[in-house]
């Protein structure tokens, strides 16, 4: 797809979606147990948290610029959506599935962790979808 054909702005606000759902996700809805389980301090600062932002915004705007070129010009909400579970579901999380199954991590903290992603990619395809 070349790069006129995309659509920056939808990439954009699915980058940005990720912060919100970030905030809500691991900020009020799930934090004390993805600390717990995680086994990190609720009350400890970031080192660096700016630097922390921009990584995870570059992540996330790579991540919905990549999703747009799979989704096509031609996706709505409704299969943006759609695309967005399957990814979210069979991709991320299964691959998170392996990893957490290594090192060891709990089943709780594969589920805060993987279920932020899901929606993530629901959102992004929603909204790449849409506009």
């Amino acid at each position: 797809m070349p790069p006129n054909d995309l659509n920056w702005l939808g990439i954009v606000l699915a980058a940005v979606s990720a912060f919100a759902l970030g905030w809500l996700w691991y900020g009020a809805l799930f934090k004390r147990a993805r600390c717990r389980e995680a086994g990190t301090d609720l009350d400890t600062k970031a080192a660096h948290p700016g630097l922390r932002l921009v990584f995870a915004f570059l992540g996330s705007f790579l991540a919905a610029l990549m999703f747009e070129i799979f989704l096509g010009s031609k996706a709505t909400a409704a299969n943006g959506f759609g695309a967005g579970f399957v990814v979210g579901v069979f991709f991320v999380t299964t691959s998170f599935g392996i990893n957490y199954a290594f090192s060891q991590r709990s089943l709780r903290l594969w589920m805060v962790d993987s279920g932020y992603h899901v929606t993530q990619f629901c959102l992004y395809g929603l909204i790449l979808g849409a506009l």
